[in-house]
């Protein structure tokens, strides 16, 4: 396991320990988690913008049942 230091003003520490308590978390458990929700959130955004950037290229869209229709087997 690794370790990671973080410089805070004391006021900052302060609202992030009691913040923290506040939730019944640990400090590091609190920006461990916040970290990665973060992170997750970012890649959700990125994957969202990419899909959008796609539709306005080609916004031909199909309904459940013509994408069905095309993936069915042909015998």
């Amino acid at each position: 396991m690794t370790t990671i230091s973080l410089r805070l003003e004391d006021r900052d520490a302060e609202l992030i320990k009691g913040y923290a308590a506040m939730k019944r978390m640990t400090v590091s458990e609190l920006i461990r988690q916040t970290v990665l929700d973060r992170i997750a959130m970012e890649v959700d955004l990125r994957s969202y913008r990419r899909a959008v950037a796609q539709y306005h290229k080609d916004s031909e869209t199909y309904t459940h049942e013509e994408v069905g229709e095309l993936l069915e087997e042909k015998p």
